[in-house]
């Protein structure tokens, strides 16, 4: 379906996972951004779409610990 780019960074387990959540956020704001370009949604929910997926984004970041104690 997509291609996923690996991830080059430190072998630390908790980036590694965070790599996964981001390409995952990435994936959904583009399938966003087509449906809102196509006129399938309005610009105001595709806001409030991609507003839900960054918070829960930073939840992911919160919840995996990066950027705590690196």
């Amino acid at each position: 379906m997509y291609a996923k780019v690996p991830y080059f960074g430190p072998s630390k387990t908790e980036y590694i996972a965070f790599h996964s959540k981001l390409q995952e956020f990435s994936l959904r704001v583009s399938y966003i951004c087509g449906l809102e370009s196509s006129g399938k949604l309005s610009p105001e929910q595709a806001y409030e779409q991609m507003k839900s997926l960054w918070q829960q984004l930073r939840q992911s970041k919160n919840t995996i610990g990066i950027g705590t104690n690196d």
